[in-house]
């Protein structure tokens, strides 16, 4: 008889972590992730702000599983799932599963305020990059900036949520203001930066 076929949707923490702990289990397992790596996410605000380059917290998946004889990667993006059938629509393709572990992770909240447009989230590199455009966008329009008001506009900045990914981005974009920059232009002062930090509770960092 065939092993027992285990699909693992998500190559996050969680996925990796099923998936590793299979590994002396007789089935075959097939982890499906629609990006060909692991992302560290609590270190995605360090990429946001410059700190790190994208390549430093991202591992390939395959890399991570590749001495594991039980276990394969696809690059695919899970479109739905037929409980009844037992099988995983894929961008591409069906993939019949015997056990089905979603480690899909989570996104953020705009709670059903429309910001999406002007604040990105930060769970990707993509959302990091786009951040740290927009930092270093501000910097510079500034320098260019005459109006002492309108420059101390763009030195401002504003992170939703005091969860610790929005108190380590807002303490990291005061360093680059404090530290990073802080020679780097003519025209404006950097240290003079203002970082304001949004929480709806009662606290920050309240976990």
């Amino acid at each position: 008889m065939s092993r027992p076929h285990v699909v693992i949707i998500g190559g996050g923490f969680g996925g990796l972590a099923a998936a590793r702990s299979l590994a002396k289990v007789n089935v075959t397992i097939t982890l499906i992730d629609r990006r060909n790596h692991h992302l560290f996410q609590p270190l995605l605000y360090q990429v946001a702000t410059a700190a790190l380059n994208p390549s430093e917290i991202a591992y390939p998946i395959r890399a991570v599983l590749a001495t594991q004889r039980n276990a394969r990667v696809l690059l695919a993006a899970a479109k739905s799932i037929d409980t009844a059938a037992k099988r995983v629509e894929l961008d591409g393709g069906m993939l019949e599963y015997d056990y089905l572990i979603l480690a899909t992770g989570a996104t953020h909240s705009y709670f059903g305020n429309a910001w999406d447009e002007v604040a990105p989230g930060l769970k990707s590199i993509d959302d990091a990059l786009e951040i740290r455009r927009r930092i270093f966008v501000a910097y510079e329009a500034a320098e260019r900036e005459s109006d002492p008001v309108a420059q101390r506009e763009w030195l401002t900045f504003v992170v939703v949520g005091g969860g610790p990914t929005g108190v380590e981005l807002a303490g990291a974009l005061g360093e680059i203001g404090l530290h990073t920059l802080a020679n780097d232009f003519r025209t404006i002062d950097p240290t003079s930066v203002q970082v304001m930090l949004f929480e709806g509770g009662d606290r920050v960092l309240a976990a």
